[in-house]
């Protein structure tokens, strides 16, 4: 199976992070997850439920879970020669996305990206902040040259969602897809095609 990364900061935008986490654990890949501070405290809030519950939860996947602390630089995956099968940062708050612009990998979560830019290998930023101002967008720019996606969770409507859950699985399905990952979280389009 695969190893991937996956970065969660401190934008809103949480579940989706966990249900990467989830799609990649339950089709049997290893996670190594960085989690900021912020991004943490952010989840707990948005999801109503404290992060070592959440964190359990991943354990119980058939996949392998291994969480990292943001402030170590000795971690596996601060390596180039550490190989994984690509990177994302879900969701990627503009901080974040201005110092992986920036080359500044003052912690774990910037340097991993750093590693997948270098080497690379995948790296996709699920950016989540509107509206966009121009150093945002000139940090997109620049970081897609430089080899990273640049994947806000837009949804799509050509599927009829009828619940919040279909709206989330739609961006899941599109982020995991995107990483190689197979899945049956979204409908992809066929021309014509209905629901009905």
């Amino acid at each position: 199976m695969s190893r991937y990364i996956v970065g969660i900061t401190g934008a809103s935008g949480s579940v989706y992070g966990v249900r990467v986490i989830e799609g990649l654990l339950k089709e049997g890949h290893t996670v190594h997850c960085i989690m900021t501070h912020n991004g943490g405290k952010v989840m707990a809030y948005e999801l109503e439920k404290d992060v070592a519950s959440l964190i359990e939860g991943f354990e119980s996947l058939s996949g392998t879970f291994i969480l990292h602390d943001n402030e170590d630089m000795f971690s596996s995956v601060a390596s180039g020669s550490f190989r994984t099968d690509g990177m994302i940062v879900v969701p990627c708050s503009m901080g974040t996305l201005g110092k992986i612009s920036a080359g500044i990998t003052d912690t774990l979560l910037v340097r991993a990206a750093d590693v997948m830019l270098k080497e690379r290998r995948p790296l996709l930023l699920v950016t989540r902040e509107s509206p966009l101002n121009s150093i945002h967008l000139e940090n997109m720019l620049k970081l897609s040259r430089a080899g990273a996606d640049i994947c806000p969770p837009v949804p799509a409507f050509y599927d009829r969602p009828k619940t919040l859950d279909e709206v989330i699985n739609f961006s899941v399905g599109r982020l995991l897809s995107r990483l190689g990952v197979e899945n049956n979280l979204y409908t992809p389009w066929t021309e014509g095609k209905t629901n009905e």
